[in-house]
Order: C-alpha cells, then sequence, then structure tokens
C-alpha cells in the first residue's frame, strides 16, 4: 500500500452517562469508539461493517471532528484534525465531508438545489462567484442529473435524486476525504446499486478517499478495497475485501459473512451457518476482555481476561482474536 493517506491512531469517543435533576452525578461512561487505529491510502475505499450500535456513525462523525474525540489523533494528508483550533478546523473543512444516511432529512427544504450547491462553495470560497452557476452545473451533471433540475426543491424529488444531490453537495467543495453514512439503506433495493456505482466511479475519477459505513455486508463487497469490521467500539478484523469474505479470521465476521444470502439456492442449502447466541453487551456495561466472548463459541478461559489488541495475522490482514491462528489453522 502507498504511504497513508489517512492515520488514525487510539482514536476514543466516550460519552459520560449522569444522574439526577438537581446535583448531577457521573455513574458511567458508554465508550462508543474505543482506541480504533487504521490507515487509508489517497483513494482508497474503506468498507465499515458491524451491528447497529457499534459505533459506526460515532467513529465516521468523530473522524470528521462534528463529534470531539475524547483521546487520539486524526491525521489527514500530514494535519492533525484533532489538534485543530475551531479557526483552523473550519478552514480545514472543504478537505473532508460526509453524506449522511437519510436524503429526506439531510436538505434545507426551504432551499433550492442550486443554493444548496453554491452555500458550501461560498462559505469555503472554492470557487470564483463568477464561476459558481457553471460549478453547478457540472456537479449536477457529474452525479447523473440534469442541471435544469437546479431551481427545484428537494421534495420534487425522489430518495435517490435526493441522494446524488447530497454527494453533490459534498463534491462541491473538492474534498480529498468523504464519509458515507449508510447512503443506500434508507432507499429502495433498485436504487441502492445505482448510488454505489455512482460513490465507486467518483473515487476513481477524483481519488478520493472513502469511508463507506454500512451494516449490509453484500453492499460493502461490492465498493470497498478494504473491509473493516467493528464489534462495540473496536475493530475487530481488517483486510481486503475478497478476502474478508472468502476466509473471514474473526469468529464475529465469520457470523457476519455466513449470514450472508447468496444466490445459487444449493450453495444456500449446503453452506453452514454461523448463529450467534445472546444480545450484545451494552456498551455502558461492556464484558472483561474480549466484548465478543460472551457471544463466541471459540471462546476460552483467557478470553475474558485479555484484551486482544489489533495484530498483523499476514502482510495484508489484522485481527484481534488471541485464538485467530488456531481458529483459522483448525
Amino acid at each position: 500500500m502507498s504511504e497513508a493517506f489517512l492515520q488514525i491512531e487510539n482514536l476514543k469517543t466516550h460519552f459520560p452517562v449522569e444522574r439526577g435533576m438537581i446535583i448531577r452525578r457521573r455513574i458511567g461512561t458508554v465508550k462508543a469508539v474505543d482506541g480504533v487505529t487504521f490507515s487509508l491510502a489517497r483513494g482508497e475505499i474503506l468498507g465499515l461493517v458491524g451491528e447497529s450500535g457499534c459505533g459506526k456513525s460515532t467513529l465516521g462523525r468523530t473522524i470528521l471532528q462534528l463529534i470531539p474525540p475524547t483521546e487520539g489523533t486524526v491525521v489527514l494528508a500530514g494535519k492533525n484534525l484533532a489538534g485543530l483550533n475551531k479557526h483552523d478546523l473550519r478552514e480545514s473543512r472543504a478537505d473532508f465531508q460526509m453524506i449522511f444516511q437519510d436524503p429526506y432529512a439531510s436538505l434545507n427544504p426551504r432551499m433550492t438545489v442550486f443554493d444548496a450547491l453554491a452555500e458550501a462553495m461560498r462559505a469555503h470560497r472554492k470557487i470564483p462567484a463568477a464561476e459558481i452557476n457553471e460549478r453547478v452545473a457540472a456537479l449536477m451533471q457529474k452525479v447523473g442529473l440534469s442541471p435544469r433540475f437546479v431551481k427545484k426543491y428537494p421534495h420534487e424529488f425522489s430518495g435517490g435524486q435526493r441522494q446524488r444531490i447530497a454527494i453533490a453537495r459534498a463534491l462541491a467543495v473538492e474534498p480529498k476525504l468523504i464519509i458515507a453514512d449508510e447512503p443506500v439503506s434508507a432507499l429502495d433495493v433498485s436504487i441502492q446499486a445505482q448510488i454505489i456505482n455512482l460513490l465507486a466511479k467518483l473515487s476513481r475519477e477524483m481519488q478520493l478517499t472513502l469511508v463507506f459505513i454500512s451494516h449490509d455486508l453484500s453492499v460493502v463487497k461490492h465498493i470497498s478495497d478494504r473491509i473493516a469490521v467493528m464489534y462495540l467500539g473496536r475493530i475487530v478484523e481488517i483486510g481486503p475485501a475478497a478476502q474478508v469474505f472468502e476466509q473471514p479470521l474473526h469468529p464475529y465476521t465469520k457470523a457476519l459473512v455466513s449470514a450472508v444470502p447468496i444466490p445459487d439456492p444449493e450453495r444456500e442449502k449446503q453452506r453452514q451457518r454461523v448463529i450467534l447466541t445472546g444480545d450484545p453487551p451494552s456498551p455502558l456495561d461492556p464484558p472483561s476482555g474480549c466484548s465478543f466472548h460472551p457471544r463466541c463459541s471459540y471462546a476460552a478461559t483467557e478470553c475474558s481476561r485479555a484484551v486482544p489488541a489489533l495484530e498483523i495475522f499476514d502482510p495484508a490482514r489484522t485481527v484481534a482474536c488471541i485464538r485467530a491462528r488456531e481458529i483459522n489453522q483448525a
């Protein structure tokens, strides 16, 4: 892999839990993101997957400094975003943008498409005023919409068209990094593939570094260069997308992959499903040691004692499981 363009080191986002109407006292801490480390090359697409509540969206927002990190660093193109003051952070925001999950909520209903796209250009002074009209028209064409729609309002578009507009808005300031938080989960299945293909195409053409957050592994497999699997605030496995699907290393990843439907009915009947027992533990009161061990069929006594670090399994893959080699050599 080429030199890291985005480097995340020991990133933590903890939220205090308090009780009391008059005298507030702290009764615990929700560790939404708890020591995440990974890096991305320029133009790489990372798929971030995991169950609902595992901290995916919080991680995305923390990377973009929409939520201040409790600890750790976020280095983008050599600049530590977590260490910037408010003024410098605002000046840097053109370099990183977000595509939100719900296209019905992420666009201002009182603004036309033109105003929504032009607002970002004016705020960051990236495009001369005389060129804004031309730039807005070019963005509309880039995301597959006609420029003649720029005077319309969000309610006049379908969900898929709104998400294309949201993508155009994210691209308006020519960012280097985009976090896409479940960008297709609110759309019809027939539209999802169009949006996924559009994001992949734009990433290739514009050398965009993309973090694609989703709970749907089949979607992530289609678009990602690498996949990171998250469980209860931690990354438990990272590797090339094809390898993660063909030979998952972590027991949690094995369960996720086994739940992805196979189009071939005969193969679907023959394969062995990995069924997880119990519910995901609360981030307010996580288990000791490996947070996955109460649901893991491979768990041993030591799994409840030591928190596994994300370690290199082979040159392209890392996994956080003290029994990974034993399990995958059996």
